[in-house]
C-alpha cells in the first residue's frame, strides 16, 4: 500500500513518540521533510532547528529483535534555495590554524535548478560565488528509535542510526535497522542536495525535501548496527566517538553479516575484507562519529 503522509508535527529526537502512521511491511510511505532549521518547501519555520524529524512510523509487527528494512525510493529537494555554513569545524584543523577559519559571516545561500540537478553559490560575495556544481541529493537523519525507552538527540547517532550524514543514504539504497521497540518507529529529515565527505561544516546544502522509503520487516533477523547495500556494494555503519571506535562497530557488524549470510569463516572474512574493503567517512561534526564499512558485491560468495 502507498500511504501519501502530511506532516504536521516534528521531533528533535529519535524516541518512543506516538506514531503518526501505522503502515505494514511493504508498505510506501510518501511523505516530506523540514530542513535543519525547521523550514519547510516554502522555506517557512514550522519546526523547532536542530534536525526536525518527520515521524515517527510505525510498522506493524515489528518487535526488538527483528530487523526493518527501509528502501530510499525518492529523496530529492522540492524548494529553490538551500543554505550551509561557511567555516571548516576547528577540531577537523590542526589547532593553531583555528584563529584562521573565523568568519563574520554564518550561512551561505544556494540557488537550485531543480530539473538541471545543479546548485549555484549565490551569497555570499567570494570568490566561489556562481560556482555551479552538481546535486547529490542525500538524507542526513534516517533511523528507528533506540533502545531502553531513550530518545536521543537529532544531532547525533547511534545503533538506532541517527544523524549519521553519510553520503551514501540516497534513492536506490536499502537500509537495515535494528528494531528497538514495538513497531520499530521509523524516523527521516535533514536533507542535503550535496555535502562532502564528513559534513565538516556542520552542513550539507541544508534544504526541504520529498521523500519516499519502503519498509519491508525481516522477523527474527537480529543485527547490532546499522546496514546497508545498494547496486554494487553491501556496507555497515558504527556510530561513536573516537573516530577508531566507529571503524570497530562498522567492522564487527560486516564480519556478523559475512559470517551469517555469505558462510565465511573468520578466517575467510578476514582474507576478503584484508584485500577488498573500503571505508567511508560519514558524519564527523557531531558528538557521534560515523564510520562506514564497504565491501563490493562482485567479490562475495554466493549465499
Amino acid at each position: 500500500m502507498r500511504h501519501i503522509f502530511e506532516p504536521a508535527l516534528y521531533y528533535n529526537a529519535f524516541g518512543p513518540y506516538e506514531p503518526v502512521l501505522r503502515v505494514a511491511s511493504g508498505d510506501t510511505i510518501v511523505t516530506k521533510t523540514l530542513d535543519a532549521r525547521g523550514y519547510d518547501q516554502q522555506e517557512q519555520k514550522v519546526a523547532e532547528r536542530g534536525n526536525p524529524l518527520t515521524g515517527p512510523f510505525f510498522v506493524e509487527g515489528a518487535e526488538p529483535g527483528d530487523t526493518l528494512q527501509v528502501t530510499i525510493d525518492k529523496a530529492y529537494p522540492n524548494r529553490e534555495f538551500g543554505w550551509t555554513r561557511t567555516v571548516i569545524a576547528a577540531h577537523v584543523v590542526d589547532p593553531p590554524y583555528v584563529p584562521e577559519i573565523q568568519s563574520d559571516v554564518e550561512l551561505a545561500r544556494w540557488r537550485l535548478d531543480l530539473q538541471g540537478g545543479t546548485a549555484t553559490l549565490i551569497e555570499p560575495e567570494t570568490r566561489l560565488t556562481g560556482t555551479t556544481m552538481p546535486i547529490e541529493p542525500m538524507l542526513g537523519c534516517l533511523g528507528v528509535a533506540p533502545s531502553r525507552h531513550q530518545a536521543i538527540s537529532s544531532a547525533t547517532s547511534g545503533p538506532h542510526g541517527g544523524n549519521m550524514d553519510y553520503r551514501g543514504l540516497r534513492a536506490g539504497v536499502s537500509v537495515y535497522f535494528p528494531v528497538f521497540e514495538p513497531g520499530a518507529l521509523l524516523f527521516v529529515g535533514d536533507g542535503h542536495a550535496l555535502q562532502g565527505d564528513g559534513e565538516i561544516t556542520g552542513t550539507g546544502i541544508e534544504i526541504s525535501f520529498d521523500v519516499e522509503l519502503t519498509v519491508r520487516l525481516h522477523k527474527g533477523k537480529e543485527i547490532g548496527w546499522p546496514r546497508g547495500e545498494n547496486a554494487d556494494s553491501i556496507f555497515t555503519m558504527g556510530n561513536a566517538r573516537p573516530l577508531d571506535q566507529g571503524v570497530q562497530h562498522a567492522t564487527t557488524e560486516m564480519l556478523r553479516w559475512l559470517r551469517a549470510e555469505y558462510g565465511l569463516d573468520v578466517m575467510g572474512a578476514s582474507i576478503l575484507l584484508g584485500q577488498c574493503v573500503a571505508y567511508d567517512v560519514g558524519n564527523v561534526f557531531d558528538p557521534a562519529y560515523t564510520m562506514v564499512c564497504k565491501v563490493p558485491k562482485r567479490w562475495l560468495p554466493r549465499k
